[in-house]
């Protein structure tokens, strides 16, 4: 794998980095030891508003980039348990390990980390999967089935409080998998644990056991309740899972699964960009991290002439042009200050402002689609920042304002904070998390590392293709994609 680091654009880069309180690597060594740690540097003043960014976009993407990166690589432990949040101390979500797993070889390529580094991290977060306790224990269990509990204690790896069995974040976290076996190709013994520990972590996940009330997957399971009532039905981020189900060596789903998922789908026109519809853009994004689908089609896009890259472009460009039409009269939203997606808000309460009642919400899908309007006036990077591949002329513009308008109070030494309101300005406010910054409005005070991952990866995807390159080596992936019905493009030849 080549190195695809810029120096001179990380030169310009390092400029802001040291301007905003904490050291670089201009040698592009990766020594992470020349990072405060998250502990300090996350409490750290970032009350200055005005920041200077460079000029180029690569060296303002290397910026992004880095420090994103640099949360993955400091937040998460020696054992691999990335935090679901921080600097707020909590437990491990398992989907943001698999945009950790996903990370580390972006780390490598970029110079901010070693190989050994990422491998020896890798190798004990796969490790720790592989042998943490599976059954339907309600304690003491790291998951069953194969499938693991959306939230892990990040001291011990065993189910966190009363979280679910999660069907989607143990997709999210093979997809990391996936991708660090397709990265670490070599001959040491490391990299080969790392490749035999993804086949049997993926071989190992039952598929059919959420295939309880066939041939829809379900949601979610708990120890002595059984199964939820909902099912992956309509576009939505659980393109990956289908994909998955369906190409697995052991457990594998019948192509009736497919079938029925994809006729669940509404098409709808909306801000002038007919498209399969789904409120928040994450729905449009997570999938996209590890598939590349441009120029692949299945039955449904192939009647509609497009692809779902060209869907995940239209639905980023009504969100814009929904934000740019404002009808709930928000505070801030313009061509360049936009996006909805799940995200952390201020609270769930209501406030006068302006002489407006205004409902607000904590952690919320927030979205916008045909006849779904989500919208609280909190504003989320990542809406912008996961769609950079779809839509690059209208998405790093937003990111650029986005740093350059609220500055420290947004953009800080791990990237964007998770979101912030400009309509909230009321000190008074009863928010439960963030704070209020008198005339520019509510900013959260977390980083969530699901938000943190498609900013990262998918600002990778549009520079290199590197992920998905990667992928399309991945024998589950090709054979998922070619059982779903899937043809053309790179995918042409590939499929029995």
């Amino acid at each position: 794998m080549r190195s695809i680091l810029h120096t001179a654009a990380m030169a310009m880069a390092l400029t802001l980095l040291g301007a905003c309180g904490r050291s670089g690597d201009p040698a592009g060594t990766g020594d992470a030891t020349e990072m405060p740690p998250v502990s300090e540097a996350a409490t750290a003043d970032t009350a200055a508003t005005a920041i200077t960014l460079p000029e180029s976009d690569e060296a303002f993407l290397d910026l992004v980039q880095e420090r994103t990166f640099r949360w993955f690589w400091e937040a998460t432990p020696e054992n691999g348990l990335t935090p679901d949040r921080w600097p707020s101390r909590t437990m491990s979500s398992i989907a943001a390990v698999g945009f950790a797993l996903s990370a580390y070889p972006v780390g490598v390529e970029r110079g901010w980390i070693t190989r050994e580094q990422a491998r020896g991290r890798t190798l004990a977060t796969l490790r720790l999967f592989w042998e943490a306790p599976q059954g339907p224990e309600p304690t003491g269990r790291a998951g069953h089935h194969g499938f693991f509990y959306h939230f892990l204690d990040a001291e011990n790896g065993h189910r966190y409080d009363n979280s679910e069995l999660s069907s989607i974040d143990t997709t999210l976290l093979l997809g990391g998998v996936l991708l660090a076996q397709a990265y670490f190709d070599g001959d040491n013994a490391d990299e080969a644990e790392i490749r035999s520990l993804a086949d049997r972590i993926y071989g190992r996940v039952d598929w059919t056991f959420f295939q309880n009330n066939p041939p829809l997957v379900t949601m979610g399971w708990r120890p002595g309740k059984g199964f939820g009532p909902a099912q992956w039905r309509g576009y939505d981020e659980s393109l990956l899972l289908q994909v998955l189900a369906l190409g697995s060596p052991t457990h594998a789903l019948g192509p009736e699964l497919y079938e029925t998922y994809a006729s669940t789908y509404e098409w709808a026109d909306f801000q002038g960009q007919p498209h399969v519809n789904f409120a928040p853009l994450f729905g449009h994004q997570y999938s996209h991290v590890w598939i590349d689908f441009r120029g692949i089609q299945d039955d449904y896009m192939a009647d509609r002439g497009i692809d779902y890259f060209e869907n995940s472009r239209r639905a980023t460009l009504s969100q814009r042009a929904y934000a740019i039409e404002n009808p709930g009269g928000w505070r801030g939203y313009d061509e360049n200050v936009w996006g909805l997606t799940a995200s952390d808000g201020p609270g769930g309460f209501s406030a006068t402002i302006d002489g407006v009642e205004r409902k607000f919400h904590a952690y919320w899908a927030r979205g916008a689609a045909h006849e779904d309007i989500r919208d609280d006036g909190t504003i989320v990077p990542t809406a912008a920042g996961g769609s950079v591949p779809f839509a690059p002329e209208v998405t790093i513009p937003a990111l650029r304002t986005m740093a350059e308008r609220y500055g420290g109070h947004l953009f800080t030494e791990y990237g964007y904070l998770d979101a912030f309101n400009p309509t909230l300005d009321r000190a008074d406010a009863p928010i439960k998390r963030g704070k209020i910054v008198p005339g520019l409005g509510w900013f959260n005070d977390d980083y969530i590392g699901i938000d943190q991952g498609p900013i990262l990866l998918m600002i990778e995807n549009h520079r290199s293709g590197m992920i998905w390159e990667l992928m399309k080596k991945s024998p589950p992936i090709v054979r998922g994609l070619c059982r779903a019905g899937y043809r053309g493009g790179w995918l042409e030849g590939r499929c029995e």
